[in-house]
This record gives C-alpha cells, structure tokens and sequence, in this order.
C-alpha cells in the first residue's frame, strides 16, 4: 500500500481537486488557504488544504462571495480539514442569506413573468429597469445605461 504524502505541491492539490493553480495562488493570496515555503521557494500545501479547497468551490457554487467563505474558513483552527460539523456550521450562518437570495430570486422571476407580455421596460413604470421610482431622485435625465 502507497503511503500518501505529508504535504501536497500546488501541481499535486491542483491535480487532486480539479482547481487550476492560478486559482489556488489567489486562494493564497486572499488568506483562503496556506502554504509553507521550501527553501527552493516552493509551495506545499497540508493535506487538509485539499478539503479546504472543495470547501470554497461547494461555497462557490452556492454563490458565496470569497469575503464571506473567508470569514468561515477563518472559524476553523489552522491545519484542520473541513468536517462535517463544520459544513453544518457554515450552513447556519449562510441559512438566512441563502434565503434571502431565493426570495429575491423568485420575485425577480415574478416580475419578469408578468412583464414579459409587455416588453416596455420603462424607465419610469418598470419595476425590473426602476424598481419604486428610484431613480427619479436624482435628478432628470437618464441615469442607467445598458
């Protein structure tokens, strides 16, 4: 039986969870993930990165801004992978967000349902272009462009 190694390069966690390096990189960069530095200056990454990262692409799909996957990432200890716990605490704090995203999700398709047949896409009625008028305090003259 192979025995698996310590610490992953950035080739070997790009290969294993399917993230090009450039991503991982800005993973770095951003704080989402941590490596050591070999004395030839290379990245090596602990196994638990490998979760770490499937974590922030499931957290990715849902739609979660990266702020935000970091702010729970930084919730787990150092060099600790993602446990099922912990995935059940993230569902928590993004419960109410998630929530709020398909209510305004479903009201968009709402809207845009009943407007279809009309095609006016006024500035001044449409509640999809200029929801409640908005736009109207600040001044005459057009204020979007698309």
């Amino acid at each position: 039986m192979a025995v698996l190694p310590a610490e992953l390069t950035i080739g070997e966690l790009s290969d294993r969870s399917g993230v090009p390096t450039s991503a991982l990189r800005f993973y770095e960069r951003k704080g989402l993930i941590h490596s050591r530095r070999t004395t030839g200056n290379q990245r090596r990454y602990r196994r638990e990165t490998l979760r770490q990262v499937a974590f922030i692409r499931a957290s990715q799909t849902l739609g979660m801004p990266l702020s935000v996957i970091g702010d729970v990432l930084a919730l787990l200890p150092e060099g600790v992978a993602p446990t099922r716990e912990f995935w059940e605490k993230a569902s928590e704090c993004w419960s109410a967000e998630l929530n709020s995203r398909i209510e305004r999700l479903e009201r968009m398709r709402d809207r845009f349902t009943s407007c279809i047949g009309c095609g006016c896409l006024s500035f001044k009625e449409c509640t999809l272009v200029n929801p409640g008028d908005s736009l109207a305090g600040e001044g005459p003259g057009p204020r979007r462009l698309f």
